[in-house]
């Protein structure tokens, strides 16, 4: 029996996203947090094994509600941003727009569903290209729009005023996906929610050093959460996540110094990367850095020979490597290493 006869065309087509484990001694390639929140753990000894989680984190959204502004009906919770984003697709279909190169999984997951893709190049400063944007919106009219700012690989923001304008001429929904806004100079996009009702934001812990927990949430017009929640799975975030999250969320100071550790080392590393003959490093407002080298596929084997795992992202940015901001310690490690190497 051919088991790829019986496979969506749309699934068959796909490949599988890849996250692989590569043994290392500096780990920079999963844009994670180099500092996390174990003593977050003595949670979980409260945590009845034997009983299903609360269903709506309702503990978890005040807690992330009191902290935006927003109240806990204008939150969803989802096992990681791929699940949310998945729940989006599933609920208000396709055509999807969204600028490229970006997070791969507005992709694949459209594609999963059986849902038409638009896909349109950014400028050559990783903006939108507004132009270009705007005549797909008017044509294919799409369900929805997803923007990741800061984005990923490239680490900019896109323009403030490009996103207002395509939030107002979307007849759909806008999803701004705001996974590493908390290493940004830019406010974000939340205190605009009450004034567009087709503004939704995506949002994550994985990025502040919670990766573990799998943990992300939509934040919207009340009437948008109640549909999506809809397609929800039931129980979808665990017990262990919610309790360890709470704890971890009461952490704010520990939580700010950690994040602006990571942007001020970012900085630096930008700064001594300019200083390598044959490494030019992009303007990053995220905890990693784009940079682009003569021979990507090399450097990226040589660091890897000295034990510095990066990201080569070449097929998706021509040339171009992605590190991880890690500890002081590692990030030395990475630019010793690339000095040796580029």
């Amino acid at each position: 029996m051919d088991i790829r006869r019986l496979v969506k065309k749309e699934v068959a087509s796909l490949r599988a996203y890849q996250a692989k484990e590569t043994p290392c001694r500096v780990k920079l390639d999963a844009n994670e947090s180099p500092y996390g929140f174990a003593g977050a753990l003595k949670a979980v000894e409260k945590i009845s094994t034997n009983r299903y989680p609360d269903p709506e984190a309702k503990a978890l959204k005040t807690v992330l509600a009191g902290s935006l502004g927003v109240k806990p009906q204008n939150l969803l919770q989802g096992n990681g941003s791929d699940e949310l984003i998945y729940y989006l697709v599933a609920t208000f279909g396709g055509p999807v727009l969204y600028p490229v190169p970006t997070f791969s999984m507005y992709g694949i997951i459209s594609q999963a569903l059986g849902e038409k893709k638009r896909e349109v190049p950014l400028d050559r400063d990783f903006d939108i290209d507004i132009d270009r944007m705007m005549t797909v919106l008017k044509k294919e009219k799409p369900k929805i729009v997803f923007l990741s700012t800061p984005n990923n690989p490239t680490g900019n923001c896109f323009s403030s005023e490009k996103i207002l304008k395509i939030i107002g001429e979307s007849k759909g929904l806008v999803v701004v996906d705001e996974a590493y806004q908390p290493f940004s100079s830019e406010k974000g996009f939340v205190p605009l929610l009450r004034d567009h009702k087709n503004l939704v934001i995506m949002r994550t812990l994985s990025k502040i050093g919670l990766a573990a927990l799998r943990f992300g949430f939509l934040i919207a017009d009340e009437q948008i959460i109640d549909e999506v929640n809809k397609v929800r799975l039931p129980f979808n975030v665990n017990a262990l996540s919610q309790a360890v999250a709470i704890e971890a969320l009461k952490k704010k100071k520990a939580l700010k110094e950690a994040i602006q550790i990571i942007a001020d080392e970012r900085d630096r590393m930008i700064v001594a990367m300019e200083d390598i003959k044959g490494v030019i490093p992009f303007p990053s407002e995220a905890n990693f850095i784009l940079f682009r080298v003569k021979d990507p596929h090399k450097v990226f084997s040589r660091l890897l020979e000295q034990g510095i795992l990066v990201r080569n992202i070449s097929d998706a940015v021509a040339g171009c490597l992605r590190v991880t901001i890690g500890t002081p310690k590692e990030n030395g490690l990475f630019l010793r290493a690339l000095e040796k190497t580029a």
